[in-house]
């Protein structure tokens, strides 16, 4: 009977175990300087499309290039070397975290069509309805975001 319960406390901790695991790996992973879920910046999307062609518009293996330690994609060769020759004119403020986020002082996720370019800057936010709230005040939250960016950006 003692043999029975201690494996089940066994099997109950070692579930635990993993799923604590693979909650520190699911967020910690994604927390880099650069949001990269997958390893893929701004979750794949080509960064010189928002201001060439206005959109968000999906990269392309065959044009990768790894900076920051996370792989760009990019939608057409010409961008690819854009990139390459001015990466902070192309890339999103932030590390390419929620810009609404972070005038909260926190990193957030984001989607790839929240986006505003501002300045010359590209801008995302976690989705269509937070990009709404940060747009009231584009101004004040760049300030608070600006900010904020340099005690965060290194933090998991």
């Amino acid at each position: 009977m003692r043999y029975t319960i201690g494996f089940r406390l066994w099997k109950v901790l070692a579930l635990v175990f993993l799923a604590t695991a693979l909650f520190v790996q699911c967020t910690l992973g994604q927390e880099g300087e650069v949001f990269a879920p997958g390893n893929k910046a701004i979750r794949g999307y080509d960064p010189v499309a928002y201001f060439s062609e206005k959109k968000p518009v999906l990269g392309n293996e065959k044009f990768k290039f790894k900076h920051m330690g996370v792989d760009w994609y990019f939608s057409t060769q010409k961008n690819l070397d854009l990139f390459k020759s001015d990466p902070g004119k192309y890339m999103p403020q932030y590390g390419g975290y929620c810009a609404f986020g972070m005038a909260g002082g926190y990193k957030a996720s984001v989607s790839p069509d929240a986006w505003t370019i501002v300045g010359g800057k590209l801008y995302l936010n976690y989705s269509k309805k937070v990009q709404a709230d940060w747009s009231k005040d584009i101004p004040g939250m760049i300030k608070k975001a600006d900010q904020n960016w340099p005690k965060v950006k290194g933090s998991k």
